[in-house]
């Protein structure tokens, strides 16, 4: 392909295309608050999360020490440029602080097997994550409006009839880890908080029923959750668009918002034939095939706006993404994906036009 000369910042805006919808974000790291990236998150987006600078091990690496640098940065950022702001990650079994799963003796919970002590792990380890999310919550209640508790919490692979991931929160502490999480979040974070649980592949089958049934029950037991966060991590032409919009529209029949918290359309299948090294290698074919499915995917985003109220790209352009990672990883390390709307050089792709048309 030949890099194109329309600029990001020469085209209409995402957030005022969309304004009327619901809001356009995107994920951002503290790298991201300043020079040309800067620029077009002001210019394009209405809101943004942060990818990885939220998460427990970045805040709160050793119990009671608090590294808030990165954060307070991202949130002043948001406050400086009237931008909406989402938390990302309250809990997640894949990053959790060592300290968290040492008991008051500096053993692993994990390895306790006196009921007793492992009922006293369970009390410490509850009462260590109320007090994560007490200071963090009671810090940034003014200004943070949406959070994501806990994420991806139902593994349709696990043993347990109910398909709830078996993470060390949930060897632990069965449930309550996730009603802790939520309660101590509407105690500290306060009313006005909305509080979402956050799970991908939403959109397949049984895997979304269990999340229905986990979230009725929960919610059935006094649990303030207000809506799904729908990663929505997809491929050209998947899933099906009807599977995202039923998949929405039963969440919502429960009373539950929606918000499309971690969207990219990778370029490559499970299985890629090739994998390509840049921008400049990618086919204009699978570039226009990207385009028609992101154009697809909001027009119906644009007809369920009544069920979804924020749109969050993960990442803001090819230069950046956990993808790349991927590719990386299928081709000896000389791949890169290109999930975005922007180039890596925040040049407009057709997937751009698409979603504006």
């Amino acid at each position: 392909m030949t890099i194109r000369d329309v600029n990001a910042l020469e085209t209409q805006a995402l957030a005022e295309r969309y304004k009327d919808s619901f809001s356009i974000g995107a994920a951002l790291e503290p790298e991201h608050l300043e020079g040309r990236s800067a620029d077009v998150v002001k210019f394009h987006f209405n809101s943004i999360v942060a990818e990885n600078a939220m998460k427990a091990p970045n805040i709160q690496p050793q119990e009671g020490v608090f590294n808030f640098e990165e954060t307070d940065r991202i949130v002043q950022f948001a406050k400086e440029n009237q931008l909406e702001l989402r938390f990302h990650t309250l809990v997640w079994h894949a990053e959790i602080p060592e300290w968290f799963t040492l008991d008051k003796n500096g053993q692993e919970m994990m390895e306790e097997t006196d009921p007793l002590k492992r009922e006293e792990n369970k009390q410490l380890l509850l009462k260590r994550l109320e007090d994560h999310i007490r200071v963090i919550a009671s810090r940034y209640r003014e200004d943070i409006k949406y959070w994501d508790i806990v994420n991806e919490v139902i593994d349709e692979n696990a043993g347990n009839s109910k398909k709830l991931r078996e993470s060390f929160w949930y060897e632990l502490t069965g449930t309550d880890y996730i009603k802790t999480a939520f309660l101590a979040t509407r105690k500290y974070a306060g009313e006005d908080a909305k509080l979402f649980i956050n799970e991908f592949n939403t959109e397949m089958e049984p895997k979304r029923s269990y999340l229905l049934e986990l979230v009725k029950e929960l919610m059935a037991d006094g649990v303030p959750i207000d809506g799904i966060g729908h990663q929505s991590h997809y491929t050209i032409g998947w899933p099906p668009l009807q599977d995202i919009e039923e998949s929405i529209l039963l969440f919502s029949s429960f009373g539950l918002d929606n918000q499309i918290t971690e969207l990219d359309v990778s370029i490559y299948s499970s299985e890629p034939e090739k994998i390509y090294g840049s921008d400049e290698e990618i086919p204009e074919e699978l570039l226009q095939e990207q385009a028609k499915y992101y154009g697809d995917l909001f027009e119906l985003y644009e007809e369920l706006d009544d069920q979804i109220s924020s749109i969050t790209f993960w990442g803001l352009a090819d230069n950046r993404s956990w993808l790349n990672f991927r590719a990386q990883d299928l081709s000896n390390g000389n791949g890169k994906d290109a999930p975005f709307v922007f180039d890596s050089y925040y040049n407009v792709k057709p997937a751009f036009w698409a979603i504006v048309k």
